[in-house]
């Protein structure tokens, strides 16, 4: 997210005017909490928490969603940016220009290509799908309805729709999903895994999962998913004019422009864990209905 330091959105600046918001932030950054875990973490009543989320809200920082808890409903906070950019120089008029932003959201299961090894899987929200570490059903058109799958080294590919106009011009490519490593059927420990980004062909980035991660039930994987692994962590990756970043950490300088996007072409993403990497510890992604964070695979083209 990129906003110009100005009046119109001071109600964003105003969201870090507080050592209480910056600490909610903190604590929301290591795992999605309600209002009660927040009002005993920050030692303040509930009613002030709410408003500190409110404003927090209404800045896009924060999300909150009404979820069944043992006395009725609660209200569950997650951090909802991964970065924020400030522009402190605008050109003459910038205050009232408006990039123009393609939203997608990509069901896990609607991948458009594959090349794996076992061990590996796929699921629904409801049960298994196939046989577990057989690549054969990969190919089965119930492919479509995972909302969670993994594999051990290879690639998975997602075709991206681009409703980019003829006249305009891609200035940033965002992507956030929930990852981590392989999740076998028949082991429980998780492995570091270096994982590749690339784009159009191009390899943007690399990241290494650490092969730690916490422990207990996640918030929203099914109760029938007997796996000690229950959630990945959410990564967030902006390819834009400077380079590429992940969790706004520049990883290389591979720009948007090496990308050659056009409005007639969709964006080919491939995620894979190679065999001949240091870490090969596999692939594992959680969409919605399983993990923490309850999304599919957000994907974003900014034009200007």
């Amino acid at each position: 997210m990129e906003i110009s330091v100005n009046r119109d959105n001071f109600s964003i600046l105003e969201s870090f005017a507080s050592p209480t918001r910056i600490r909610i932030i903190e604590l929301l950054n290591e795992q999605p909490m309600n209002i009660r875990a927040l009002s005993e973490a920050l030692e303040i009543k509930p009613p002030i928490v709410t408003r500190h989320i409110q404003m927090l809200e209404k800045a896009g920082i924060v999300r909150s969603e009404l979820i069944a808890g043992k006395r009725g409903q609660q209200k569950l906070c997650y951090l909802q940016l991964d970065q924020m950019v400030l522009n402190f120089k605008c050109q003459h008029g910038d205050r009232k220009q408006q990039l123009q932003k393609y939203e997608v959201m990509i069901p896990i299961g609607m991948y458009s290509d594959y090349n794996i090894e076992p061990s590996c899987g796929l699921a629904s929200e409801q049960s298994m799908l196939g046989m577990c570490d057989d690549p054969r059903y990969f190919g089965d058109p119930v492919h479509r309805d995972a909302h969670v799958l993994w594999f051990s080294s290879g690639y998975i590919e997602y075709r991206i729709p681009n409703f980019m106009l003829y006249s305009e011009q891609a200035s940033a490519l965002e992507v956030s999903l929930e990852i981590c490593s392989q999740t076998p059927c028949s082991s429980t420990h998780l492995q570091p895994s270096d994982i590749v980004f690339s784009f159009n062909g191009i390899d943007v980035a690399a990241w290494t999962f650490p092969g730690k991660i916490g422990k207990g039930r996640a918030i929203f994987t099914p109760q029938w998913w007997h796996k000690d692994i229950q959630h990945g962590v959410l990564k967030h990756i902006r390819i834009n004019e400077q380079g590429t970043y992940i969790d706004g950490v520049q990883v290389s300088n591979v720009t948007i422009d090496a990308l050659s996007l056009c409005a007639d072409e969709e964006i080919v993403m491939r995620i894979s864990s190679r065999s001949d990497a240091k870490h090969c510890g596999g692939v594992t992604l959680f969409g919605s209905g399983f993990g923490n964070y309850n999304q599919d695979i957000s994907c974003q083209i900014v034009c200007k």
